[in-house]
């Protein structure tokens, strides 16, 4: 007999890399990036880099920090690899250790940092602002750099707040507003404004470069049209225990469950410590498998910090060591998302930076 007591986080690659060619596809002829800041949001950004700079042939990656661009760059060593959060005292020394590593540039105290530390051979990237009023450089600011100011940049960027809605009017005033600055400031330069959600726009957002990040992980991006992506991450993890619970009696912290029938329930290995949101508390549901068969069970009472309670009143010849599904093709990290009142970027994040996870990749 085999009992598992670890939760299992699988990562399919192949999967994965056809995402990354679906997306190049209706991105054409624009370069596809791929964005791998958060250790590729969770999934491992050493296995993913070395998949798609060996296999997919990409050439170009994002990362939020330096220290995340030091661990992926001896493995794509003819790739760039642009770093969203700049460069600063706290960094210098790595971008200078690692030629490959371009700062992208998000206000004029940074670009004076910049100046006085300029690292010789390289350009950085300016990120402007058009909508998002989060990083990047306002109008006024533009207008007060000078035209050498303006050669030092390799390219500009912007960032869409609303891409995920087709029809939004912040896209069309972001795009407006980008081929304004642009066009006035950057005439000479490639441009890259759309990330996943704006792939699926039309190629007036693609520009010269795409960043694709949450849709090549099979997240759905543009939630007002069928997901082309395929699932890439299945969530599963065991039971512990099998129990009766008589009509009554209450479940987990707090007693925010009493079963007013006498119920059968199965403790499943996973909880808030590893990524699972506590807001699934009473609403969230898993999966058992039974053959060809599919079984949805409740999670009942609070999640707590290692194991959820599941309902499973009626679903026959389940045993210990059983996999409850809790992501996978048929119920995605987009569905527990929507059920937990947040987003599947975060419950990915989480779920995948978890050491308690047994992880496997499959192709």
């Amino acid at each position: 007999m085999t009992i598992l007591t670890q939760p299992c986080l699988e990562i399919n690659l192949s999967n994965l890399l056809e995402n990354f060619f679906t997306l190049q596809k209706i991105a054409k002829p624009a370069i596809a990036a791929a964005v791998v800041k958060d250790d590729a949001y969770g999934l491992g950004a050493e296995q993913i880099v070395s998949l798609l700079y060996g296999v997919a042939g990409c050439h170009h990656f994002f990362v939020a920090h330096a220290v995340e661009g030091a661990k992926i760059a001896p493995l794509a060593d003819k790739a760039v690899v642009y770093v969203l959060q700049g460069i600063g005292q706290d960094n210098l020394e790595i971008f200078k250790q690692f030629p490959q590593l371009i700062p992208v540039i998000s206000c004029p105290e940074m670009f004076a940092f910049w100046k006085q530390n300029r690292l010789v051979g390289r350009k950085p990237v300016i990120h402007i602002e058009t909508g998002l009023n989060r990083l990047g450089f306002r109008e006024k600011e533009l207008a007060a750099l000078s035209n050498a100011d303006k050669n030092e940049f390799s390219l500009v960027m912007s960032h869409l707040a609303c891409g995920d809605e087709k029809d939004h009017f912040m896209n069309a005033y972001q795009l407006d507003n980008f081929n304004k600055l642009k066009n006035l400031y950057f005439p000479k330069i490639p441009a890259s404004l759309a990330a996943s959600d704006g792939v699926f726009l039309s190629h007036d957002f693609h520009w010269n470069m795409v960043r694709l990040g949450a849709a090549m992980y099979g997240i759905n991006t543009a939630p007002y049209r069928e997901n082309q992506m395929k699932n890439v991450v299945t969530v599963a993890a065991p039971i512990l225990q099998i129990a009766d619970l008589p009509k009554g009696q209450f479940v987990g912290y707090s007693a925010t469950y009493r079963a007013n029938t006498n119920r059968k329930i199965a403790i499943v290995s996973i909880g808030y410590g590893d990524g699972l949101p506590r807001s699934l508390s009473n609403v969230g549901k898993v999966f058992f498998k039974n053959g060809s068969d599919l079984h949805e069970a409740r999670i009942i009472g609070r999640v707590s910090m290692d194991n959820i309670i599941c309902d499973v009143t009626g679903i026959d010849n389940l045993q210990v060591g059983d996999m409850a599904y809790l992501a996978a093709d048929f119920y995605t990290l987009d569905d527990m998302g929507r059920d937990a009142g947040t987003i599947s970027y975060e419950i990915m994040s989480r779920l995948g930076k978890n050491t308690r996870f047994i992880r496997k990749y499959v192709k």
